[in-house]
């Protein structure tokens, strides 16, 4: 078991990886019962793709977070500063995920407004779209929260603890 001070080294990694997870889930979820399988778990269209909705939203609301946690971060680690190294990392490959979400979210919205527009090959050419850049993203940003980045930073300890998340 980890000490307490690896715990508290860890913490932020651990917090945003159960986010992550969580993402990982839904989106998974939602790109197998696609093609009908959400009838075999008692949801009809309308339904199944207010659930898919939630993927958008959550996913929205974290990145609106994590806009102000990342000033933060970059003070000592430029893969969460604009301009920076690699032309901040993490920002730009939000953009990527951004994009796709909105084509995402279009798609679900006109869905639900005319059902018969549905196609569930659409959707999972979306979400093809931007799984990979979305996943990547959310490993790497655990890697760079984990003690190891944090540490190689040059961040303390007492920092760590007064980073609001």
């Amino acid at each position: 078991m980890p000490s307490r001070e690896d715990r508290e080294w860890n913490r932020l990694a651990v917090h945003m990886d159960q986010f992550h997870s969580h993402f990982r889930y839904e989106f998974n979820r939602v790109y197998t019962l696609a093609d009908g399988g959400f009838h075999k778990e008692g949801m009809n269209l309308p339904r199944f793709l207010r659930e898919a909705q939630q993927l958008y939203t959550h996913l929205d609301m974290h990145h609106r977070i994590e806009t102000y946690i990342f000033p933060v971060l970059a003070k000592k680690m430029p893969q969460f500063k604009e301009g920076a190294r690699e032309s901040g990392e993490h920002l730009k490959k939000h953009k990527g995920i951004h994009d796709g979400l909105e084509k995402y979210d279009a798609f679900l919205r006109n869905s639900l407004e005319n059902q018969s527009e549905y196609s569930p090959t659409k959707l999972r050419e979306i979400m093809d779209g931007f799984k990979e850049v979305l996943f990547t993203h959310l490993d790497e940003e655990v890697k760079d929260l984990g003690a190891e980045s944090m540490k190689k930073a040059g961040w303390s300890l007492d920092e760590i603890r007064r980073i609001p998340m």
